[in-house]
């Protein structure tokens, strides 16, 4: 695999996305999937990565057939045996899926970021139904590929952003479609994370017994071992993830997208309080992105959305907004500005702006249903062929648009986007970081 995407991979991938006019991509209805099983009966899960968020997704999918468990770290795979006595353990997944494909109905991938798309595409590509925690990928080749083979194979997929699935999220969409606070052409949204602003470490110990480094690495770039990298510090080095943003992003931004209906943006504009660097994440980050106006037409109603600008805020950075108009301080949130008033939420909580204005404001009957649980939805679609909210179709625009502020960052210009080609046309430099070069042996 090199840096330079070849133009048949392209083509797959640009049709299997349908790349629409305008750099968007249109939406089409959930495929019919390849396996369907009887409902009654449980799932085979293969789970890899089963520490810290993979603790809680092997918890979201426990109530199905756990098979195998994988993972570098041989303690953790130790705990898991006293949880699930019957499952197979591994430490290479690739391993796994060799010799115990057919036992295999269905992934849970819970890796750092370097190794999500490698990992899942080698079971999607055998079939196998897909949870994948966000940002999806690591860079934007992958989530293409992830895209375009999960709608070939036809599987059931979902992106591990759970908060999609809480009560707020759906208030607060139904809120802006009702057109609360009228047309929307502005949303700012902040999370005062701050992965970044590190070094590689110089020291090179000995690497403990239970970890396997090499297989930690998987596609990533060969460097020594170092314990500066466990506990999420990953997050903060190009080489195995994308910074606050990578972390982040997709679970905050993943409102502005469901209630506005984005998918790709026209421009992509980075900066920070510090020069870009090669290796490592800023330490805080803004990104401004552009979505042009889109109409679109879905069971014969038509609808047009202005043209928006989306600005991120990460580490200590806040929208002037919120000083200016003495809003309160939340550490992480979404404010929505509209020509009628303001609307302002986060996980939990939606407050709706000039609050003098809004005092006696009914909201909107509930249209969006509760959903049966961010786990249960991907488990039932397995079963069923029932449609996940955060299906790959819809997660993967979400994951490239915010790996595409790294991509700006990281090249320290403005990106003008085509997605149809999947290039940055102002700026070919960007190509090297839309897909990446892979260790011998990890190539996807």
């Amino acid at each position: 695999m090199t840096q330079q995407i070849k133009r048949r991979d392209f083509l797959k991938l640009a049709g299997a996305t349908s790349v629409a006019a305008g750099g968007l991509i249109s939406a089409f209805p959930a495929p019919a999937f390849a396996q369907v099983q009887n409902p009654n009966s449980k799932l085979n899960i293969a789970c890899i990565g089963i520490a810290s968020r993979g603790s809680a997704n092997v918890d979201g999918v426990k109530g199905e057939n756990i098979v195998a468990l994988c993972d570098i770290d041989q303690n953790y795979l130790d705990h898991g045996k006293n949880q699930f006595p019957s499952a197979k353990q591994f430490r290479d997944y690739r391993k796994m899926y060799d010799e115990i494909e057919k036992e295999i109905d269905a992934v849970v991938v819970s890796t750092p970021d370097h190794t999500h798309a490698p990992a899942s595409l080698m079971g999607m590509k055998l079939g196998k139904h897909c949870y994948c925690e966000k940002p999806l990928a690591h860079n934007v080749k992958e989530v293409r590929e992830m895209m375009a083979v999960a709608r070939e194979k036809r599987l059931a997929t979902q992106m591990g952003t759970q908060i999609h699935a809480e009560d707020n999220y759906r208030r607060v969409v139904e809120l802006v479609r009702a057109g609360a606070i009228g047309t929307i052409r502005e949303v700012h949204v902040w999370c005062g994370t701050g992965w970044g602003g590190r070094s590689f470490a110089t020291e090179t110990p000995e690497v403990p017994a239970n970890i396997d480094w090499d297989l930690w690495l998987g596609p990533a770039e060969e460097r020594p071992y170092n314990p500066q990298y466990f506990g999420g510090s990953w997050r903060c080095f190009w080489n195995f993830g994308n910074g606050t943003l990578g972390d982040m992003a997709c679970h905050h931004i993943d409102l502005s997208f469901w209630a506005l209906g984005l998918r790709l943006p026209a421009t992509v504009e980075a900066s920070c309080t510090t020069a870009p660097t090669k290796e490592v994440a800023p330490v805080d980050l803004r990104v401004e992105y552009t979505f042009a106006e889109s109409t679109r037409t879905f069971r014969n109603t038509t609808r047009t959305r202005p043209a928006v600008k989306l600005t991120w805020y990460d580490g200590a950075l806040r929208p002037p907004l919120l000083k200016e108009n003495g809003f309160p301080e939340w550490g992480a949130g979404t404010l929505f500005v509209g020509e009628e008033g303001m609307l302002m939420a986060d996980y939990g909580r939606r407050k709706l702006y000039p609050e003098d204005k809004f005092a006696d404001y009914k909201e909107p009957e509930k249209t969006i249903p509760d959903s049966v649980g961010h786990h249960q939805e991907w488990i039932n679609a397995c079963k069923n062929g029932s449609r996940t909210l955060c299906n790959f179709n819809y997660s993967g625009p979400l994951a490239e648009t915010v790996l595409l502020g790294a991509v700006s960052f990281r090249t320290g210009k403005k990106l003008e986007w085509d997605a149809r080609n999947m290039k940055a046309t102002n700026c070919p430099e960007a190509d090297q970081y839309l897909s990446r070069t892979y260790r011998k042996g990890w190539e996807v």
